[in-house]
Protein backbone atom coordinates (compact mmCIF):
# COMPACT_ATOMS: atom_id res chain seq x y z
CA UNK A 1 0.00 0.00 0.00
CA UNK A 2 1.49 3.83 -0.82
CA UNK A 3 0.53 6.13 1.37
CA UNK A 4 0.99 9.71 0.43
CA UNK A 5 0.94 13.19 2.43
CA UNK A 6 -2.59 13.61 1.83
CA UNK A 7 -3.34 10.54 3.34
CA UNK A 8 -2.89 11.44 6.92
CA UNK A 9 -4.08 14.56 5.82
CA UNK A 10 -7.65 13.81 5.33
CA UNK A 11 -8.31 12.85 8.86
CA UNK A 12 -7.37 16.25 10.16
CA UNK A 13 -11.09 17.66 9.36
CA UNK A 14 -12.82 14.65 11.31
CA UNK A 15 -10.18 14.61 14.36
CA UNK A 16 -11.12 18.62 14.13
CA UNK A 17 -14.90 17.98 14.32
CA UNK A 18 -14.72 15.56 17.38
CA UNK A 19 -12.42 17.72 19.79
CA UNK A 20 -14.77 20.87 18.91
CA UNK A 21 -17.67 18.15 19.78
CA UNK A 22 -15.57 16.92 22.82
CA UNK A 23 -14.68 20.24 24.02
CA UNK A 24 -18.44 20.97 23.91
CA UNK A 25 -19.47 18.19 26.03
CA UNK A 26 -16.68 19.49 28.85
CA UNK A 27 -18.19 22.78 28.82
CA UNK A 28 -21.55 21.44 29.26
CA UNK A 29 -20.27 19.30 31.99
CA UNK A 30 -17.89 21.94 33.77
CA UNK A 31 -21.25 24.35 33.61
CA UNK A 32 -23.84 21.84 34.81
CA UNK A 33 -21.18 20.26 37.87
CA UNK A 34 -20.48 23.59 38.64
CA UNK A 35 -24.57 24.25 39.23
CA UNK A 36 -24.79 20.71 41.15
CA UNK A 37 -22.04 21.82 43.26
CA UNK A 38 -24.07 25.02 44.39
CA UNK A 39 -27.46 22.95 44.72
CA UNK A 40 -25.67 20.26 47.18
CA UNK A 41 -24.08 22.68 49.33
CA UNK A 42 -27.12 24.27 50.19
CA UNK A 43 -29.30 20.56 50.06
CA UNK A 44 -26.96 18.14 50.46
CA UNK A 45 -29.04 15.92 48.53
CA UNK A 46 -27.68 12.52 48.43
CA UNK A 47 -28.81 12.56 44.64
CA UNK A 48 -27.76 15.59 43.78
CA UNK A 49 -24.13 14.38 45.03
CA UNK A 50 -24.53 10.61 42.83
CA UNK A 51 -24.89 13.13 39.96
CA UNK A 52 -21.69 15.12 41.09
CA UNK A 53 -19.83 11.53 41.58
CA UNK A 54 -21.58 10.65 37.84
CA UNK A 55 -19.83 13.24 36.19
CA UNK A 56 -16.43 13.38 37.95
CA UNK A 57 -16.29 9.77 35.68
CA UNK A 58 -17.68 11.31 32.72
CA UNK A 59 -15.25 14.55 32.66
CA UNK A 60 -12.50 11.93 33.41
CA UNK A 61 -13.59 9.98 30.15
CA UNK A 62 -13.79 13.53 28.11
CA UNK A 63 -10.33 14.08 29.61
CA UNK A 64 -9.03 10.86 28.35
CA UNK A 65 -11.25 11.18 24.68
CA UNK A 66 -9.60 14.67 24.21
CA UNK A 67 -6.02 13.42 25.50
CA UNK A 68 -6.81 10.57 22.67
CA UNK A 69 -7.60 12.61 19.89
CA UNK A 70 -5.15 14.84 20.27
CA UNK A 71 -2.91 12.39 20.48
CA UNK A 72 -3.95 11.09 16.60
CA UNK A 73 -3.74 14.83 15.28
CA UNK A 74 0.03 14.54 16.38
CA UNK A 75 0.66 11.20 15.18
CA UNK A 76 -1.12 12.48 11.36
CA UNK A 77 1.13 15.45 11.83
CA UNK A 78 4.29 13.50 12.79
CA UNK A 79 3.33 10.63 9.94
CA UNK A 80 3.36 13.53 7.17
CA UNK A 81 6.56 15.13 8.31
CA UNK A 82 8.51 11.43 8.50
CA UNK A 83 6.74 10.95 4.93
CA UNK A 84 8.08 14.19 3.95
CA UNK A 85 11.11 13.35 4.85
CA UNK A 86 11.31 10.02 2.31
CA UNK A 87 10.56 7.14 5.00
CA UNK A 88 7.24 5.61 3.96
CA UNK A 89 7.53 2.78 6.21
CA UNK A 90 7.83 4.57 8.97
CA UNK A 91 5.33 6.97 7.80
CA UNK A 92 2.90 3.82 7.80
CA UNK A 93 3.58 2.64 11.10
CA UNK A 94 2.86 6.25 12.41
CA UNK A 95 -0.35 6.86 10.70
CA UNK A 96 -1.45 3.23 11.79
CA UNK A 97 -0.84 4.16 15.15
CA UNK A 98 -2.62 8.01 14.80
CA UNK A 99 -5.80 5.72 13.48
CA UNK A 100 -5.56 3.49 16.90
CA UNK A 101 -5.53 6.20 18.81
CA UNK A 102 -8.63 7.58 16.97
CA UNK A 103 -10.09 4.01 17.56
CA UNK A 104 -9.53 4.91 21.87
CA UNK A 105 -10.95 8.49 21.54
CA UNK A 106 -14.46 6.83 19.66
CA UNK A 107 -14.50 4.13 22.06
CA UNK A 108 -14.24 6.26 25.22
CA UNK A 109 -16.81 8.44 23.94
CA UNK A 110 -18.88 6.02 23.30
CA UNK A 111 -18.85 4.57 26.77
CA UNK A 112 -19.40 8.36 28.38
CA UNK A 113 -22.29 8.73 25.90
CA UNK A 114 -23.45 5.33 27.52
CA UNK A 115 -22.73 6.50 31.19
CA UNK A 116 -24.51 9.82 30.35
CA UNK A 117 -27.82 7.69 29.01
CA UNK A 118 -28.00 5.61 32.23
CA UNK A 119 -27.68 8.75 34.20
CA UNK A 120 -30.43 10.45 32.39
CA UNK A 121 -32.51 7.29 32.58
CA UNK A 122 -32.22 7.41 36.92
CA UNK A 123 -33.57 10.43 36.52
CA UNK A 124 -36.67 9.67 34.57
CA UNK A 125 -37.33 6.78 36.87
CA UNK A 126 -37.03 8.97 39.71
CA UNK A 127 -39.44 11.50 38.02
CA UNK A 128 -42.01 8.88 37.49
CA UNK A 129 -41.40 7.32 41.00
CA UNK A 130 -42.48 10.57 42.22
CA UNK A 131 -45.18 11.35 39.85
CA UNK A 132 -47.06 7.85 41.16
CA UNK A 133 -46.62 8.50 44.43
CA UNK A 134 -50.25 8.34 46.20
CA UNK A 135 -50.97 12.24 47.31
Amino acid sequence: MDITLTTPALLFPAISLLLLAYTNRFMALANLIRSLKSRYASTHSHLVYGQIENLRTRLLLIRNMQAFGISSIFGCVACMFVLFAGYETIGKYLFGLSLILLMISLALALREIQISVNALQLELNDLEEASEEPK
